[in-house]
């Protein structure tokens, strides 16, 4: 019996679903801390890199997610 039995795509998507919220959770902290500090030039850039980058890579992740998910419960 082997003890890694996820197949490679959902071995990526967990990885994948990982830095992704890593990079959410940074995003977090420098968006409080620029708040907090008064540096209020940082948050339209933030708020750019949000909608341009990350909203289409999280809903791309979300499918790759999915396909996964629907290909393990298939086997």
């Amino acid at each position: 019996m082997h003890t890694n039995q996820d197949t490679l795509l959902f071995r990526f998507a967990s990885k994948s679903l990982k830095y992704f919220l890593l990079v959410l959770f940074g995003i977090a902290i420098a968006y409080v801390l620029s708040s907090g500090l008064g540096i209020l030039q940082i948050i339209p850039i933030l708020m750019y890199v949000l909608q341009q980058f990350l909203l289409p890579l999280g809903i791309i992740l979300l499918c790759l997610i999915t396909t996964a998910v629907i290909l393990e419960s298939l086997r």
